[in-house]
């Protein structure tokens, strides 16, 4: 190694050091949001084509009312056609519900979530990752109305 390399090499890592100190050092000290997203993040979905959902029309159930409307009373299995694809199915309702799924690509366990609806008032949202055909097992003891959403 020639010593104009050895003085690179040098150069490079104290660059890394003073990058990682001042990453460091600009931290912020709050906790932060875990739904917030960063401006650059949400910039980078809408330029790379953001998130597929799945198409309401794909989806077969026997509580459904009309396409993308679920009416439960107790449960429902929803059969989701092979969506081609990585989507993301997303329900909504205004009463909270709960969510069992075979977790996505090679992976042997299943997924089980509990929503409630958002203080804000814009209802419980679940979204379940769906990559082959698959079904989704949707409850409400109380019964609700479900939406399937495009987003």
């Amino acid at each position: 190694m020639s010593g104009q390399q050895k003085a690179l090499l040098a150069a490079l890592g104290v660059l890394l050091v003073v990058l990682f100190a001042v990453a460091v050092g600009a931290g912020r000290d709050d906790r932060g949001d875990p739904a917030a997203r960063h401006p650059l993040v949400e910039l980078l979905g809408r330029a790379g084509g953001g998130r597929s959902a799945v198409d309401p029309t794909g989806v077969d159930a026997d509580c459904a009312e009309a396409v993308g409307q679920l009416v439960i009373n107790g449960r429902c299995e929803l059969r989701i056609a092979d969506p081609g694809g990585l989507r993301t199915l997303i329900l909504r309702s205004p009463q909270p519900f709960s969510v069992r799924a075979t977790a996505p690509g090679d992976a042997d366990f299943t997924v089980t979530d509990e929503v409630d609806p958002a203080e804000d008032g814009s209802g419980a949202v679940a979204r379940v990752a769906v990559d082959r055909a698959t079904t989704v097992l949707v409850s409400c003891p109380a019964g609700c109305l479900v939406t399937i959403a495009q987003d």
